[in-house]
């Protein structure tokens, strides 16, 4: 590992086995569990969340760079989030096929009809990246995506910096734990929610989640939670006639969405009905349905045609060179010459691409050979605007241990992403916090091409730059 963990200790087999067990005690103090999946809904059985055992390296030029940008996606996220228009031209291609998109659409277009009643914009998101590898060597930061919906594992990840630095430091590697960064993304995300509950104005409030969430329970010491699904929204909440949001009896003043990213969130149509009447409400949504529909794979690739971003940001060029050389490229399959194009351009490469639907969560992403399999099934009708496609990232492979429960302990090649999490709260026009609040490292084996934490691919790493 270039000016990572030496040689001599990533081959050190004795070594290796016993740092493998402090790992998992470290994490266990430190916190970095995960309930197990043989009783997934009990917190009696826990175990460590599958992590790296050493961290990755990472060029400190292409670390910075993407916690610098940060901010300037915040912005870019709410100015489009506020821009009813251009979400209508980017997305009128898709909700045409995708019915999932069509249906938060249907909803954002009610809003906008009825007028929109929240003043408080509260955007947690995280963007990520990998580093793609360039001709001359050096490394090149390339955006997957913007998460604008339960931009997760802030809360883990604040802890796994603690548990790199005492492995290195029992393998006697200080030099290299004095490189790991503090983190605490869940501090960050955390006093952005309290910031918005704050501006909201009422001591009885009751600050409102939807399902589990990572941040840490310290930061809302003061601020009463109460954790509910869409179907108790649907049973017993209610709006008044100033539209302020009423569950169980309580005022709620943010709706912090844990759930309702995929498809399969919405069991019923009472999930529905709820998620409009939150989205009609007074309470502070995060996100609010504008700014869920700004993370779709849609907007992204819109976003990257020529003169796209300077119409958010006029007379900014510089803003627009920084958000624009992270870009991959990004083709659109729309119906007609442009989107048959890219058609034959993936046909005749698909080695070279990614095929993405619109959906979060992982393991949704087409490669290989499986892209010709879907477009030669829709290249001629319009299902196919349901994809975006985008050129395949190249990282450099780096040799790694992985940690996960009963699974065998080997070196191996290994992907990394960065995320970087932003937290925005803006109340009318006025901006009153934008900030980078932390960063994530994940990394997978190279030999699987998609899938996060969540999917089970995936573990918790965290840069060692370099």
């Amino acid at each position: 590992m270039a000016q990572g963990i030496p040689e001599e200790v990533m081959m050190n087999t004795a070594l290796i086995k016993d740092l493998a067990d402090v790992a998992k005690d470290a994490a266990l103090l430190q916190g970095v569990l995960m309930r197990i999946q043989e009783t997934p809904n009990s917190s009696e059985l826990v175990t460590y969340a599958p992590l790296t055992l050493f961290p990755t390296p990472v060029p400190k030029a292409v670390f910075h760079q993407a916690i610098e940008v940060q901010t300037h996606y915040n912005i870019l996220v709410d100015k489009i989030s506020q821009d009813p228009d251009f979400l209508q031209g980017a997305l009128a291609s898709t909700i045409e096929v995708d019915d999932f998109i069509a249906r938060l659409f249907k909803i954002h277009q009610q809003i906008l009809k009825e007028g929109r009643s929240q003043s408080i914009i509260l955007g947690l998101n995280r963007s990520d990246y990998m580093l793609d590898l360039r001709e001359d060597g050096t490394s090149s930061l390339k955006q997957i995506e913007i998460n604008t919906f339960a931009a997760s594992f802030g809360g883990l990840s604040s802890r796994m910096a603690d548990v790199h630095r005492h492995i290195l430091n029992v393998a006697g590697r200080l030099e290299e734990s004095q490189r790991i960064l503090n983190n605490n993304p869940a501090a960050g995300l955390a006093a952005a929610i309290a910031k918005a509950w704050e501006l909201y104005g009422s001591e009885r409030l009751v600050f409102f989640f939807f399902v589990m969430t990572n941040l840490l329970p310290s930061c809302f010491r003061n601020i009463p939670t109460i954790r509910k699904r869409f179907d108790d929204v649907c049973k017993t909440g209610s709006l008044d006639q100033d539209k302020r949001l009423f569950v169980d009896g309580c005022e709620v003043a943010v709706v912090y969405y844990r759930n309702g990213y995929m498809p399969q969130n919405y069991v019923s149509e009472q999930s529905w009905d709820a998620r409009l009447l939150m989205e009609r409400s007074l309470a502070v949504k995060c996100p609010d349905i504008s700014t869920h529909l700004v993370g779709t794979k849609k907007v992204q690739q819109v976003l990257a045609k020529p003169g796209v971003l300077e119409k958010f940001f006029p007379e900014q060029p510089e803003v627009v060179e920084q958000i624009r050389a992270t870009f991959a490229g990004l083709y659109t399959l729309d119906m007609g010459p442009e989107g048959d194009r890219t058609v034959a351009m993936a046909l005749a490469a698909p080695d070279r691409f990614v095929l993405k639907p619109q959906r979060e969560g992982g393991g949704n992403n087409i490669y290989g050979s499986e892209i010709c399999q879907v477009l030669e099934r829709v290249k001629d009708s319009k299902e196919r605007m349901a994809y975006i496609l985008m050129d395949k990232i190249h990282p450099t492979p780096v040799l790694n241990y992985l940690l996960r429960r009963d699974a065998p302990l080997k070196l191996t090649n290994c992907l990394s992403e960065l995320g970087a999490f932003g937290a925005y709260v803006r109340q009318g026009k006025d901006m009153v916090l934008n900030k980078c609040v932390g960063h994530l490292l994940r990394t997978k084996s190279a030999e699987h091409s998609d899938g996060g934490i969540a999917a089970g691919v995936a573990l918790l790493d965290n840069p060692l730059l370099v």
